[in-house]
């Protein structure tokens, strides 16, 4: 047996790496590190080395040396909704690109977070938490983070957050979602809507309390009815139900504007297969998201966007600059929205 294959029997260190490709141990550490200047054929032969020799970084040695983990935490409502689960894989792919590993934290249904899985969250020590949940509180979370700023996912002014705020640091990403929304009430008026219903999302849902408001507010200003406001919970299932109750035992609507995409395809298929109605024809159907589902042809759903790429890029930026002035007030991102017009309208 070699003497390298030898040493292969227990972990190797950084030095033994060092010595065996012959570079400086600082050498060794920018190998691991995908944003560190090294040349490309030096990079290769440290890694090829060091996989032969069983050599992974101690992640926590460094993180005592940088006072950084290199890990970013996500709280999310979901991961197995098409929107979730896009960009949940969208912003992870982000990230690894910028040398960040990523922790996922799930709420509960009524988007709490359990206590407990707050101090697993302080005992990784991530370097940002982005809370896709207004629920739980700057105030809550940031008293589980050490130097991490967790970032907050706010829709247009959500007052109800902002009542919420204490002095804790928080950043922000901003959805503008009333330019989308102008857009599609326009859409639906100038193709004679006269009769809205808003298929509502989860009630928790500070998102879904703001599309409601605006599409209130825009109506009016348009000299509309107010919506007819259907409950739902963002589900294809709950949306169906919503739709066959909205038109069997409701006065029905001829627009229905979904809070999100999956909801809007569960009302399509209501519509069509159970009622007997013609989408646009009769009914004409707006969601919002802009899932990578709505331009399936059985759809061709017009729909709210929010540009997801973006998004991530936004969040992205907004880590990046606090890690680099984390004495810095609040940092803001902000996006627009805008209709996509498809074939559920017109």
């Amino acid at each position: 047996m070699s003497e390298r294959n030898d040493r292969k029997v227990t972990r190797a260190t950084a030095d033994l790496v060092a010595r065996e490709a012959n570079v400086s141990r600082i050498a060794v550490s920018r190998a691991f590190n995908p944003n560190a200047s090294l040349k490309p054929e030096k990079r290769d032969r440290i890694l090829k080395i060091a996989r032969e020799l069983n050599y992974t970084p101690d992640m926590a040695a460094r993180s005592l040396v940088t006072r950084r983990s290199h890990l970013v935490g996500m709280i999310v409502p979901d991961v197995c909704s098409p929107w979730e689960s896009q960009e949940i894989d969208a912003l992870t792919t982000a990230l690894q690109a910028e040398g960040f590993a990523t922790l996922l934290f799930k709420v509960k249904a009524d988007f709490s977070m359990d206590q407990t899985l707050l101090t697993y969250m302080r005992g990784f020590n991530p370097d940002s938490v982005i809370a896709f949940t207004e629920n739980v509180e700057p105030a809550v979370l940031s008293g589980f983070l050490d130097r991490a700023v967790p970032v907050y996912i706010i829709y247009d002014d959500a007052e109800e957050f902002a009542a919420k705020r204490s002095t804790s640091l928080y950043d922000r990403l901003v959805v503008r979602q009333k330019e989308g929304i102008e857009q599609a009430v326009a859409l639906l008026q100038g193709y004679g809507a006269r009769r809205v219903a808003y298929l509502g999302g989860k009630r928790q849902s500070l998102a879904n309390t703001e599309r409601e408001r605006i599409i209130t507010q825009v109506l009016a200003e348009r000299g509309m009815a107010p919506p007819v406001v259907v409950p739902g919970d963002y589900t294809y299932d709950t949306a169906y139900r919503a739709t066959l109750d909205l038109f069997r035992v409701g006065d029905g609507a001829d627009a229905i504007f979904a809070s999100n995409d999956v909801a809007a395809f569960g009302a399509i298929d209501a519509l069509r297969h159970e009622l007997s109605l013609s989408v646009p024809g009769d009914v004409k159907v707006v969601g919002f998201d802009d899932i990578p589902q709505s331009h399936w042809k059985s759809y061709n759903l017009t729909t709210v966007r929010i540009d997801l790429a973006d998004r991530v890029r936004a969040l992205v930026r907004l880590i990046l600059r606090r890690l680099k002035t984390p004495g810095a007030d609040p940092l803001v991102e902000t996006l627009s929205t805008r209709l996509v017009v498809r074939g559920t309208v017109g």
